[in-house]
């Protein structure tokens, strides 16, 4: 039989969630959502108190309203409450679409430098999920400082 030379295999674990945690990309994106986002939450918020209030006061003043002055007091109450749930769900969606933008452009960029390490310090293979993973393997914080070098904002 002839002996066979078997060649060492280099594999490596990148944890994606941590790197979406902790990358300094990652990091200025959130960042850069919340303040993008910030003035309409509190809008939403503000709007939130405003029709709290108005039902409070329907509750408790309710009583010793006529009942034209009731009826129009519930139904401003109701289209107030409308216009907060469309503009609930509108933020959310636009959130979401923003977010998931951010996030392709970061996952983009994590790619590019997960391949530029693994190029570099020549990887055969490079996991980014499983069930389990030895810590020895773990090329997270390489590639959250290879993403930390480039350090470029996503749009």
């Amino acid at each position: 039989m002839a002996g066979s030379a078997q060649a060492e295999v280099k594999i490596g674990f990148v944890d994606i969630q941590r790197l979406f945690d902790q990358a300094p990309v990652s990091i200025k994106a959130k960042k850069k959502l919340e303040a993008e986002f910030s003035k309409r939450e509190a809008d939403l918020q503000k709007l939130n108190k405003q029709i709290k209030t108005q039902q409070e006061a329907l509750e408790k003043g309710g009583a010793t309203l006529s009942e034209s002055e009731r009826r129009n007091k519930e139904r401003d109450l109701a289209d107030l409450n409308r216009d907060f749930q469309r503009k609930q769900r509108e933020f959310r969606e636009d959130l979401e679409i923003r977010s998931n933008e951010v996030n392709a452009v970061v996952f983009e960029r994590a790619n590019k430098a997960l391949k530029q390490v693994a190029e570099a310090e020549k990887y055969d293979l490079i996991l980014q999920d499983a069930a389990y993973f030895n810590p020895r393997i773990d090329i997270t914080d390489k590639i959250i400082k290879a993403l930390a070098d480039d350090g470029k904002l996503p749009n």
